[in-house]
């Protein structure tokens, strides 16, 4: 009896024991917010929202007074409102182009959300274009997961919209409208890392943490400086990049690694509340125009979905841009070509 009770014991502190390590495995670590004791400081213009979060901010170009083009811009995957859009001052001056790039949640000096969604997103944005009084409309560019913020502002406020340029937007495999074998097609042709990531990201949301920090299983923290992602254009700018590397970029993870990157990822492809083909035309007028712009050899984001995804949302103007890969709106020519046909529109 004694020796089946050391046994019962011995296994109830196995289970409890490996359940505490699991426990610990899966919790992400607390952020380190800007601002707070211990935390990073801050050191740019915020706003504070309506549920208390800050917002960090930028602004470029003329000023926003005269300005004739007012346009917000979401940043990419790993990068802040800091990054550099190869513009030229003549352009942005000739136009009367004001430019609003902002840190969104988690990044830079943005405070995180942990109920952060592609719908508190884009009222991130509503909101912060009213504290900044950008007037009843705006322009908007999303890049790469930064686009899944620019869909929701076309589904939830679309009467705040001048225009929109999608350039490299990322995609939700699960997004209903695409057919389960052309969603097949685009998803295998992403490197294996991405796809077990992107996978556990929608299925299973509360192991993201582990699975972006474990060394075992491929995931996509693996790829990173991994030169097979990215085609000779994508290589090229990235030398640049690395030459004239921008000021503060370690501030873009600054808070922790969980609430911007893993946040993102969790968010773009989680469950979404609708489907892009749910979007009504948000300018049935023609007032303005929704480009989106495909790089024919982006790694990432598979050219076959976006082409298709374009075809069944008439009121977007789709381009598809040869040679060009992921950093397609790092060279000086796309960017300003990205620039003039939103705003020409």
């Amino acid at each position: 009896m004694l020796f089946t009770e050391m046994i019962a014991q011995i296994a109830v502190g196995v289970a409890v024991g490996f359940l505490g390590y699991v426990y610990i495995a899966i919790r992400p670590p607390a952020p380190k917010i800007c601002g707070s004791p211990g935390g990073p400081p801050v050191t740019s213009p915020r706003i504070k929202l309506s549920d208390g979060r800050h917002l960090a901010y930028k602004e470029k170009g003329v000023a926003k007074e005269i300005a004739k083009y007012k346009i917000i811009v979401s940043h990419g995957f790993n990068d802040d409102k800091d990054f550099n859009l190869p513009v030229s001052d003549e352009l942005v001056n000739d136009l009367g182009v004001y430019i609003l790039s902002f840190d969104r949640a988690g990044y830079g000096e943005s405070d995180p959300n942990p109920t952060r969604s592609v719908k508190s997103d884009a009222f991130d944005i509503q909101e912060l274009a009213d504290k900044l009084q950008l007037g009843p409309k705006f322009y908007l560019i999303g890049i790469s997961l930064g686009a899944f913020a620019v869909y929701g502002c076309l589904n939830y406020i679309p009467h705040r919209i001048s225009g929109a340029a999608l350039v490299v937007p990322a995609i939700n495999f699960w997004w209903r409208c695409f057919p389960a074998n052309i969603s097949k097609e685009g998803f295998e042709r992403l490197p294996f890392q991405y796809q077990w990531t992107f996978r556990v990201a929608h299925y299973a949301p509360w192991l993201l943490n582990w699975w972006m920090t474990q060394k075992r299983f491929p995931s996509v923290s693996m790829m990173h400086g991994n030169p097979d992602v990215f085609n000779h254009s994508d290589r090229e700018i990235l030398a640049q990049l690395a030459a004239s590397p921008k000021e503060g970029q370690e501030k873009t993870r600054q808070q922790g690694v969980h609430e911007c990157l893993h946040r993102d990822i969790m968010v773009g492809f989680g469950k979404w509340e609708f489907d892009p083909t749910d979007i009504i035309n948000p300018l049935p007028n023609n007032e303005g125009s929704v480009h989106m712009w495909q790089a024919c050899e982006d790694k990432s984001i598979p050219l076959v979905l976006n082409r298709y995804l374009s075809q069944q949302l008439p009121w977007i103007r789709y381009h598809e841009v040869p040679d060009a890969g992921h950093f397609l709106i790092y060279n000086p020519k796309f960017c300003e070509a990205i620039f003039e046909s939103l705003l020409s529109s």
